[in-house]
C-alpha cells in the first residue's frame, strides 16, 4: 500500500529574468506595511540590497534592513534579527540571498510570531502561529531554502546545527531571478549546484518519496548534469543560470516533501562543528553515502545514473547503480570541489561526537538504509 503524502510549497513562485521588478506589487498584495529585509553584508556590497530597497522606495513602502546574517546562521544571529524586527516595528519579512539569509529570516519569523527562542522549535512542526507575510528572494542555485519548510540554525551552546522542519516557515512568495545569480563566483556556483544535486538524489531514494517528488528529483538531476558545468565555466551564461535556478527549485520541491538522508544528517555536523560550506560538505559526503545505500535502492540509483547521462543500457542493475556514484564523483571533480574533508580541516578526534548528533538528526529518518554508528563513522573517515 502506498503512503499518504503531503505537498508543501510557496503560494506563488516567480521565475525568469527581471521578475524581481514585481517585488513592490507583491509586498502590497500580501498586506505588508513595513518589511524587514534580512540579508548579509555580501549582498549589500554587491548592490543587491540597494536594488531591493530602491524598488520599495519607488513604491513608497517603508522598510528596515538587517544585513548581519552570517554563513551558517546561529541562534544568536536570529536573536539579533528579532531585535531588528521589533525595533523597526515591522510587520513583514523579506529575505535576500542564499540559504543562510533565508534560514535566518525563517528563524526570526518563528520567534516574532511564537515567542521564546529558536531552540524551542527544533524538530518537526513545533510552532503554533503563522509567520508574518514572507517573501524570499533567492540569489543562489542550490539550497532551495526560498521554498522549503526547513530551517537550519547552529546552536552556539554545543555547535550543533538544529534542524527545524515546520510547514509554517514556507514562504508566501519565492522569487528566482537568474539576473541576481550572474555574479556568483565559480566556487559558490559549484558548491550550491552540488547541494542541489544532493537534495535531488537524497529525495529520490528517500523512504518518503512519492510520484510527485520522483518527477521533480529526476528532472532536477537532468538539468544539473547538463547545466552546472556551464554555469561554473561561464557565470554570465543566462540560460545556464536560469536552468540551474529551475533545477535547484525542483530539487527543493522533491526534498521539501520527501525528506533527505544521511548526507545531510552528517553534513549538518560538519557545518556546526567547523562552520564549513554546506554545499561542499554535501558534495564530499554524497558519493560515500550513496555507496553505503546502494544495497537498499539499486533500481533508484540506476535511474539516477541515467538522469546524470550515463549509458546504462544492458547493464545489470547493480552495475548501473554504481554508475551513479561514478558520475557524481566526475561532476564534483569537474566543477572543482575539494578532494576530501581533511583539506577542510576536519579532524578524526571529532568524528564520534559528529556521529552521535548525525544519528539524531531528523534528516537521517528517511535514509533508505539504516546505518549504525560504526557505519556512519566509516563514511566520515572515507571522506577524509
Amino acid at each position: 500500500m502506498s503512503k499518504n503524502a503531503s505537498l508543501f510549497m510557496p503560494v506563488v513562485s516567480l521565475f525568469g529574468a527581471n521578475v524581481l521588478s514585481e517585488l513592490a506589487d507583491r509586498v502590497k498584495s500580501l498586506g505588508g506595511k513595513k518589511p524587514l529585509v534580512i540579508t548579509d553584508k555580501g549582498m549589500t556590497q554587491l548592490g543587491y540590497t540597494k536594488q531591493v530597497t530602491d524598488l520599495l522606495d519607488q513604491a513608497s513602502i517603508a522598510y528596515a534592513v538587517f544585513d548581519e546574517t552570517i554563513p551558517n546562521p546561529t541562534d544568536k544571529n536570529v536573536e539579533q534579527g528579532v531585535a531588528a524586527y521589533q525595533k523597526g516595528q515591522c510587520d513583514m519579512l523579506i529575505s535576500l540571498g542564499g540559504g543562510s539569509a533565508h534560514d535566518c529570516c525563517k528563524g526570526v519569523g518563528l520567534v516574532v510570531s511564537n515567542g521564546g527562542v529558536i531552540a524551542d522549535y527544533e524538530g518537526v512542526d513545533q510552532s503554533k502561529n503563522s509567520l508574518p507575510p514572507y517573501i524570499a528572494i533567492n540569489t543562489t542555485a542550490g539550497t532551495a531554502s526560498e521554498l522549503t519548510r526547513f530551517t537550519i540554525i547552529t546552536n552556539t551552546s554545543n555547535h550543533v546545527k538544529m534542524a527545524i522542519v515546520d510547514w509554517r516557515v514556507t514562504p508566501d512568495l519565492a522569487i528566482n531571478d537568474p539576473l541576481l545569480m550572474m555574479k556568483m563566483p565559480p566556487s559558490l556556483t559549484a558548491a550550491t549546484g552540488m547541494d542541489a544535486l544532493t537534495h535531488a538524489v537524497e529525495a529520490y531514494v528517500s523512504t518518503d518519496a512519492n510520484p510527485i517528488t520522483d518527477a521533480c528529483a529526476l528532472q532536477a538531476i537532468r538539468l544539473i548534469a547538463r547545466y552546472l558545468r556551464v554555469a561554473v565555466a561561464r557565470g554570465d551564461d543566462l540560460e545556464a543560470r536560469d536552468r540551474m535556478a529551475y533545477a535547484q527549485y525542483l530539487a527543493g520541491m522533491a526534498f521539501n516533501n520527501a525528506g533527505l538522508g544521511h548526507v545531510h544528517a552528517m553534513s549538518h555536523q560538519l557545518g556546526g562543528m567547523y562552520n564549513l560550506p554546506h554545499g561542499v560538505c554535501n558534495a564530499l559526503l554524497l558519493p560515500h553515502v550513496c555507496e553505503a545505500n546502494l544495497m537498499a535502492a539499486q533500481e533508484r540509483y540506476a535511474d539516477i545514473a541515467d538522469a546524470l547521462g550515463e549509458n546504462i543500457y544492458g547493464l545489470p542493475v547493480r552495475e548501473a547503480a554504481q554508475m551513479a556514484v561514478v558520475a557524481i564523483r566526475c561532476l564534483s571533480v569537474d566543477v572543482g570541489i575539494p578532494s576530501n574533508l581533511t583539506e577542510l580541516g576536519v579532524q578524526d578526534k571529532d568524528i564520534d561526537a559528529m556521529v552521535k548528533h548525525a544519528q539524531q538528526d531528523v534528516c537521517a529518518l528517511t535514509n533508505p538504509r539504516r546505518l549504525n554508528d560504526k557505519e556512519v563513522a566509516a563514511i566520515f573517515r572515507a571522506a577524509m
